[in-house]
């Protein structure tokens, strides 16, 4: 099935649109807190604690939230973490310059980030006919792609035009209007996750060895593009004036290259099962970071960056269908927000470790990157044959 079709389907670009919207803050969040921290004459010491606050928060709300859903629906969660977001924002519209309100407004901000990520991909299998679940995971990880270059772009222009303060307000709002569109939505209002397994326990879906192992490895894949952020900045800066729009030009071709890499991924016809296009794609995103190690002149690295992106979005596109296998029965959402928490938690720990790294040598920091997603390439290839759908429960006997 083709992306004409997928978006023909009834709902798909309601849902597509508003998960967009609604995501949007968080591609904002963390450049946002920094410019309106730092209008008000915040040290940039309570700047990277109310930065990390959001972080870690964002990383404990998500499954919190994800299980909720779960086991009551996806409406109520959306619209009232929505609400508890927009709060944090205003807090830290309000008081940017308190020692205390600033990190408070951003730990609700991101503790409450409404879960619209793991939501649409819970839906997909209701939404759309089987032999379109690629297509649409595909699409889904396309557009993430898109929220990387134009969350920074939106609040640099609304910074720039009006304030960094209007920039939270905006989020807020943002936040607000995408969780909206997907509660009010028919299939958001009559989905519902199946009966939890009695198996899942407190763990959840973490009961399961093989999402545990994906999960590892997928925060693999966020440890090396933590570090890439790292060396295109570093990169930008030791090439002053020579590469155009500089750090932004690397990471927007990077980007580019996903969502071009996961159009191509979601129109072809995969023979192969879910779990060995992920330790492929996987591996394959390690082969496409390699050449960073050659830390060219401008042009030759902006062709690089560009190749870096092509395997993160496929990888992620495959991955989604592959959690969905995984999870045990009624924890499906949850298994999707620990998805996005453990990629978050990749990429933070990427980012400290090549900025420790940055001063010493740029190489070091392309070796860590890519080092990142080859160990969890690796991780996967060798769990390979725990990355099977667990079997369906047989049905009791009368």
């Amino acid at each position: 099935m083709g992306y004409a079709a997928l978006l023909r389907a009834p709902h798909v670009t309601r849902l597509l649109l508003g998960t967009l919207l609604g995501r949007l803050p968080a591609g904002m969040t963390a450049l946002v807190i920094a410019l309106a921290l730092r209008a008000a004459d915040t040290p940039y010491s309570r700047i990277g604690l109310a930065t990390a606050a959001y972080a870690i928060a964002a990383a404990i709300g998500g499954p919190v939230l994800g299980r909720i859903v779960d086991l009551t629906g996806q409406p109520r969660v959306l619209l009232a973490s929505a609400v508890a977001a927009g709060g944090g924002y205003a807090l830290l519209a309000l008081a940017p310059g308190s020692p205390v309100a600033a990190p408070l407004g951003a730990a609700i901000a991101g503790l409450c980030m409404p879960p619209l990520e793991p939501c649409l991909r819970s839906l997909w299998p209701d939404v759309v006919d089987e032999e379109q679940l690629d297509t649409a995971y595909a699409f889904d990880s396309a557009s993430q792609q898109v929220l990387y270059v134009a969350g920074p772009l939106a609040v640099a222009g609304i910074a720039a035009v009006l304030s960094p303060t209007a920039a939270l307000w905006t989020a807020a709002v943002l936040g607000l209007l995408g969780a909206l569109v997907v509660a009010t939505s028919a299939p958001a209002r009559q989905w519902r996750a199946p009966a939890r397994a009695a198996s899942a326990g407190l763990l959840g879906p973490l009961r399961s060895p093989g999402l545990v192992l994906l999960l590892l490895g997928l925060a693999g894949a966020g440890w090396a593009v933590g570090a890439q952020n790292v060396l295109f900045i570093a990169y930008a800066e030791q090439h002053p004036g020579r590469l155009p729009g500089g750090a932004g030009t690397l990471l927007a071709l990077a980007a580019l290259a996903g969502l071009l890499g996961a159009l191509a991924y979601g129109a072809a016809a995969w023979k192969a099962d879910t779990a060995t296009r992920t330790w492929v794609l996987a591996l394959g995103m390690a082969v496409c970071y390699l050449p960073l190690l050659l830390l060219p002149g401008p042009l030759p690295m902006a062709a690089l960056a560009f190749v870096s992106g092509l395997g993160l979005a496929p990888l992620l596109a495959a991955a989604f269908v592959l959690v969905a296998e995984l999870a045990p029965t009624g924890t499906v959402t949850e298994a999707f927000a620990w998805l996005v928490t453990l990629f978050a938690t990749g990429n933070a720990a990427g980012y400290a470790v090549s900025g420790a790294l940055v001063a010493d040598s740029l190489q070091a920091v392309a070796l860590c990157a890519t080092a990142g997603i080859a160990l969890g390439g690796l991780l996967l290839l060798a769990g390979r044959t725990r990355l099977r759908p667990l079997p369906a429960p047989v049905p009791a006997l009368a």
